[in-house]
């Protein structure tokens, strides 16, 4: 082995690592979109450092839940709407379908939004024409591009994650603090608290992740050639990467909530910006507020705006295919992003009339905030009887064979569905009060 082969040597190591990456970063990346950014931003200037604790809280939970959800996937062959189908309650599986259209429709329009508020920040070009550039180049690389190179894409486009705890590295942060204010939980009986916390855990843990991933296993398996006429032939290596790309994606996912949060909270909480529109609001917001050397404003302008830019590329092609996946699945249509225009026009059409329909929302007067809070919130409620089904069917020995879930990730799923469930029926209580 020559010298230059050996200096080679490690980074083939990061590129053969990075490749055997697939739905489960694209899934933790898209988790932070805009739409959950302005989410965990609005925590970070509302409450301070108040909710920090439900990013570790929340992590081996939501890692369960997309872990299960995801093996379903793999096992069944079926997307999770069609395992539902199959096998439990029709009409839940059409209500909470109903309510994940809802909130996927208004997330892609705030996320829309925010990429084109986003880009006017850097960019001197007026903001219709950036959201509406970005909308045909999402519909186009969706639509037209094969599943391979797009999904290649989404994964380097998971790469925008990285731009949060950069930012991070620019303020001043008072580190005892936010260690104790990780690792102990804070927690206020108001209405308000209440509202914004089940937003978080409906931004963290959301129905249209577990439809996406759940799906795109299957994808996996087409593009390695393990789906055979009988079924998926999944091998124990194809499992143990489905887990290690889970588990990475959640971290990465958890890291970048974190400091979002984080950031918020010393920039805007501590000099009196209690209140933001979006997630675009937030970025221009640190630019005269941040004062750790010349240029850092700017600069951490300029890093989040970028991560909000990639992140939306990543995260509406996300939201609109899992909404499709979902009705596709319900309705027995041909679906899968592998498949060209022709052979599923249902399953392109739901995605293009829900991307449309989100670009709409940017010029309808609606307050994008408001909208998106309340679809963070919808998604908090709609989640709590998806994971019961998630938890039941991953149990099944019937449905999964062997590869039932286990104690451990069974204790997991539940204790989700209980944590969901809790903040939905407080946030509930808090509001008769």
């Amino acid at each position: 082995m020559t010298w230059k082969t050996r200096a080679l040597h490690p980074f083939k190591k990061v590129a053969s690592f990075f490749r055997a990456l697939g739905p489960g970063i694209v899934t933790g990346a898209a988790d932070d979109d805009p739409s959950g950014i302005a989410t965990y931003s609005q925590t970070g200037a509302q409450f301070g450092y108040g909710q920090l604790w439900t990013a570790l809280l929340l992590l081996p939970f939501m890692t369960a839940i997309q872990e299960a959800c995801a093996r379903i996937g793999a096992v069944t062959g079926k997307g999770l709407a069609a395992a539902i189908k199959e096998h439990y309650n029709k009409k839940i599986l059409y209500a909470t379908l109903i309510l994940v259209l809802v909130a996927n429709t208004i997330n892609i329009g705030a996320d829309l939004g925010a990429m084109g508020a986003a880009a006017h920040l850097v960019l001197p070009i007026n903001f219709a024409v950036l959201t509406l550039f970005f909308t045909v180049v999402i519909l186009v690389l969706e639509i037209f591009t094969s599943y391979k190179t797009y999904s290649k894409i989404l994964k380097w486009l998971a790469l925008s994650l990285l731009a949060y705890p950069i930012t991070l590295f620019l303020v001043k942060e008072p580190w005892m603090e936010l260690l104790k204010a990780t690792f102990v939980p804070h927690v206020e009986l108001s209405f308000a608290f209440l509202f914004i916390i089940t937003g978080v855990f409906g931004t963290t843990i959301s129905p249209y992740m577990f439809f996406w991933e759940a799906s795109e296993e299957n994808e996996e398996e087409r593009r390695l050639g393990l789906m055979r006429k009988d079924g998926p032939h999944i091998t124990k290596s194809f499992l143990q990467r489905l887990r290690m790309d889970n588990f990475i994606g959640m971290l990465s996912s958890e890291i970048a909530t974190w400091s979002i949060i984080v950031v918020a909270a010393t920039v805007l909480n501590s000099n009196g910006v209690t209140n933001i529109t979006t997630a675009a609001d937030a970025a221009r917001a640190l630019e005269p507020l941040v004062h750790t050397f010349p240029f850092a404003g700017f600069l951490a302008k300029l890093i989040f705006a970028i991560g909000i830019i990639g992140l939306g590329l990543l995260a509406v092609p996300v939201l609109s295919a899992s909404a499709s996946y979902a009705v596709s699945e319900t309705l027995n249509w041909k679906e899968g992003l592998n498949l060209k225009f022709k052979r599923a026009h249902g399953f392109y059409g739901v995605i293009t009339i829900a991307t449309i329909i989100g670009l709409a929302i940017n010029f309808l007067g609606i307050d994008p905030m408001r909208a998106l809070v309340f679809a963070a919130v919808f998604n908090g409620v709609a989640a709590v009887p998806l994971i019961f089904l998630i938890a039941k069917i991953a149990r099944s020995e019937k449905v999964m064979g062997e590869h039932k879930s286990g104690l451990l990730s069974s204790l997991f799923v539940w204790g989700g569905f209980v944590i969901m469930g809790a903040a939905a029926i407080a946030m509930f209580f808090a509001l008769g009060r």
